[in-house]
C-alpha cells in the first residue's frame, strides 16, 4: 500500500525525526522567538509610555502657553484702554489749550482793533468838519465854504 501502510522501521524513524525537530524547535528556536517577542513588547510598551508622557508634557506646555497668551491679550487690552484714555485726555487738553489760545488771540485782536479805532478817531476828529463840508459839496455839486474852526 505504500505510504498508507508504513512499516515499524519507518514509524520509528519518523518518530525520532519528529522528536528531534520538536526538541530543536522547543529548546532552541522557541525561546529565542519568545525572547525577541518580549523585547519587542517591552520596546513597544516603553515607547507607548514615552509617547504618553510626551503627550502629557505637550498638553502641559500648551496649557501654559495658552495661559500666557491669555495674560498677554489681557495686558494688551489694558494697554490699549490706557492709551485710549491717555489719547482722549491729550485731545481734551489740546482742545482746551487751543480754546485758551483762540480766546487770547481774539481778546488781543479786539484790543488792537479798539486801540486802532480810538487812534484813528482821535487823529481824524479835528478834520471831521472839513471832510463833512467837502463831502456835502460833492453831493450837492457845488463847493461849500469851509467851516470855521471850533
Amino acid at each position: 500500500m505504500g505510504p498508507l501502510n508504513p512499516t515499524v522501521q519507518d514509524l520509528a524513524i519518523g518518530l525520532v525525526s519528529f522528536v528531534f525537530c520538536f526538541w530543536v524547535l522547543a529548546g532552541v528556536l522557541l525561546p529565542r522567538i519568545r525572547r525577541t517577542l518580549e523585547e519587542r513588547e517591552a520596546l513597544t510598551s516603553g515607547r507607548t509610555q514615552e509617547a504618553e508622557a510626551t503627550l502629557a508634557e505637550a498638553a502641559e506646555v500648551r496649557a501654559r502657553y495658552e495661559a500666557e497668551l491669555a495674560g498677554a491679550r489681557h495686558e494688551a487690552a489694558r494697554i490699549r484702554q490706557q492709551a485710549k484714555e491717555e489719547g482722549t485726555a491729550a485731545i481734551a487738553a489740546a482742545r482746551a489749550e487751543g480754546a485758551r489760545e483762540r480766546d487770547h488771540i481774539l481778546a488781543s485782536g479786539a484790543a488792537d482793533i479798539a486801540a486802532a479805532r480810538a487812534s484813528a478817531e482821535a487823529e481824524l476828529r479835528p478834520y471831521v468838519h472839513v471832510l463833512a463840508a467837502e463831502l456835502a459839496g460833492r453831493i450837492l455839486g457845488e463847493p461849500l465854504p469851509a467851516p470855521a474852526d471850533r
